[in-house]
Order: C-alpha cells, then sequence, then structure tokens
C-alpha cells in the first residue's frame, strides 16, 4: 500500500544548465575560504629563539597621564624644563687659630726637701765631748753679721738638774752628727777654746757682754722675731735645723700669732737677711701673707719642706696647695 505525496520526477537535463549559469555567474550560496598563506620557509642555519625567562617584575612606574585612545591625535608634548644646578655650599670659613693656653700663675714660693738624716734640730739636742760624755743640751745660736754663726749656747748638766748653768762655745768647735738617736752635736775645743759662762744680769758689771742679748753684731736666733723691710712681723723662731757641716740650713717659724692655733714653717737660712736696725742686729724675711699661707707646714716627723719666696729662673719650685 503507498501514501503520502506524490514525488515529481527529477530531469537531470534541465537541472544541470541552470547549475551551470549559476557557477558562472559567481554567484554562488557559499563563498569558498581564502587560501592560507603559508610562512617563508625558515633557513636552517637561524636557530629558533630560545624561550627567556620570566622577566622579573619591575617596580612600578609612576603613572603617566593616560594616553588618549586615538592615534589620530598625537598627546601634546611637555615642556622642556633644564635641569636644575644647585650650587655648592661655600666650604666653611677657617677655624681661627687657636689661641695659646694663658701661661701659670707663678708660684708664690720655692720649696727645697730635707730628707730625715740629712739634718738635726738645734733646740734641746744632746751636747757631748769628744770622749763621749754629754755634758749638756743646747739651747740657742748666736749669729753675727751676715747670719754667720758665732757661738753655740749650751745649757750644762748638774747633779739631778741642780747647779745647771749657761755657758757659750765657739761655733768653730761644734760638730754635727746627722744621724739619728745619737747626740746631735759634739765639742771639738782647741787649745784656748775655753767656754764662757754666761753671768746673770743682776751680777755682771756695765762693761760685762750679755751673750744672750742682741747686740750690733750679735743676734740669739732662738726666739728672735723675724720682720718684714716695713717693720711688720713675720714668725718668731722656735729651731733651726743644721746639716753635717754645722752650717744652718733653716730657722723653723711660728707665723701663727696665737697659741691656740699654732702653725709652724720652715725658711731656708739663705732667705733671711741680717741688718742692723735702733743699734740692734736683726732679721728679715720678705714673705707676704700669701706666701705664708702657701708655705707647707713643718712636722718634726715628716721630710722637712723648706721655702723662700719665688724668684724668676729658680731651679725648682712647688705650686701653692703643696701642703
Amino acid at each position: 500500500m503507498r501514501g503520502g505525496f506524490a514525488r515529481p520526477a527529477f530531469d537531470l537535463r534541465r537541472t544541470l544548465p541552470l547549475l551551470l549559469a549559476l557557477a558562472l555567474s559567481g554567484c554562488g550560496l557559499f563563498r569558498s575560504p581564502a587560501p592560507v598563506e603559508t610562512p617563508p620557509p625558515v633557513a636552517a642555519s637561524e636557530p629558533e629563539p630560545v624561550a627567556s625567562e620570566p622577566e622579573v617584575a619591575s617596580a612600578p612606574e609612576v603613572a603617566s597621564e593616560p594616553e588618549i585612545a586615538s592615534e589620530a591625535k598625537a598627546a601634546p608634548k611637555k615642556p622642556h624644563v633644564p635641569p636644575i644646578r644647585r650650587r655648592r655650599p661655600a666650604p666653611p670659613p677657617p677655624a681661627p687659630p687657636s689661641t695659646p693656653p694663658a701661661p701659670a700663675p707663678a708660684p708664690l714660693v720655692t720649696t727645697r726637701v730635707l730628707e730625715r738624716g740629712t739634718y738635726r734640730t738645734l733646740l734641746d739636742s744632746e751636747v757631748q765631748k769628744t770622749d763621749g760624755k754629754v755634758v749638756g743640751r743646747a739651747v740657742d745660736l748666736i749669729a753675727g753679721p751676715g747670719g754667720r754663726p758665732l757661738q753655740m749656747i749650751v745649757n750644762l748638766q748638774g747633779f739631778m738638774g741642780v747647779g745647771d748653768r749657761k755657758a757659750v762655745f765657739p761655733w768653730s768647735a761644734v760638730r754635727v752628727n746627722t744621724q739619728p738617736k745619737t747626740p746631735a752635736i759634739t765639742l771639738a775645743l782647741g787649745p784656748g777654746q775655753a767656754p764662757v759662762p754666761i753671768v746673770p744680769k743682776s751680777g755682771r758689771g756695765a762693761q760685762q757682754p750679755a751673750f744672750n742679748e742682741p747686740s750690733p753684731t750679735r743676734l740669739p736666733i732662738l726666739d728672735a722675731t723675724i720682720e718684714r723691710a716695713n717693720g711688720a712681723k713675720v714668725g718668731r723662731v722656735v729651731d733651726v735645723l743644721l746639716d753635717a757641716a754645722a752650717g744652718p740650713l733653716a730657722v723653723v717659724l711660728d707665723v701663727s700669732g696665737t697659741l691656740e692655733s699654732r702653725q709652724t714653717i720652715a725658711a731656708e737660712w739663705s732667705a733671711l737677711h741680717f741688718v742692723t736696725k735702733n743699734h740692734a742686729l736683726r732679721a728679715e724675711l720678705e714673705m707676704t701673707d700669701q706666701q705664708l699661707d702657701a708655705s707647707p707646714r713643718y712636722a718634726a716627723d715628716q721630710p722637712v719642706r723648706a721655702v723662700k719666696p719665688f724668684a724668676a729662673g729658680s731651679p725648682a719650685f712647688n705650686s701653692r696647695g703643696a701642703k
């Protein structure tokens, strides 16, 4: 059984000319795709570039002005700004020449150290004869013009202190032993050098000399008052230091002026000036109060630092404050 629509009969002879006409007219329903261009052959000598390593991300660039999408309108050129040349700073001015340090103030006194074992004190030192017998103790030194030692006053011993008397011995007979714990002074009396006893004031005649009182040519040193040239008091002599040749090295001065605060210094014998005033020999020392304050204090159990006023050109000195 057959059903459906009747199929028209296809006539090849009629449709073939129609297809040919359409193909020739170029009015086909579909266009053929454009031929694919093949790339030119690569020369064998040129190696293909090796894939490079991935580039490291660089720092982000400063955002520039947005570019105009249209290539037809070119971006305006930025004006040329000349580089700014900064002037070099002027070099600093040269440093002023350093001022020389101020000279140190001149010291007030000159000091000389007297080590123990190089001197002996005079006052109350044992006096013996050449045979070693102790005869008494020294109590004073008599100086003449220019400070030259003339005589020594000795308190001669009696029996248990009874009959003690003072006598004067020539200084030329004095010998000094500087070693401690021995009699300090030995009397080497020559022919005709007998001691001269000191007669009390009440018992001597008008013509008899007073050995323990000042005169125009004699000055007992112990307890003598040392003054300046203007008459101002410097101090009182309380002792004398002697060297091994029996020469006076220094005098110990009490410069305190009061018994409550006694202060003593050792002044060099060479700093004393011996002058005659009011018919009496006197010793002067030109030291100001400031120089006396700057002088080191005297102590019997320590090395002695004998002082004198500072003079320019002194070979050695200690500045103020050396106590």
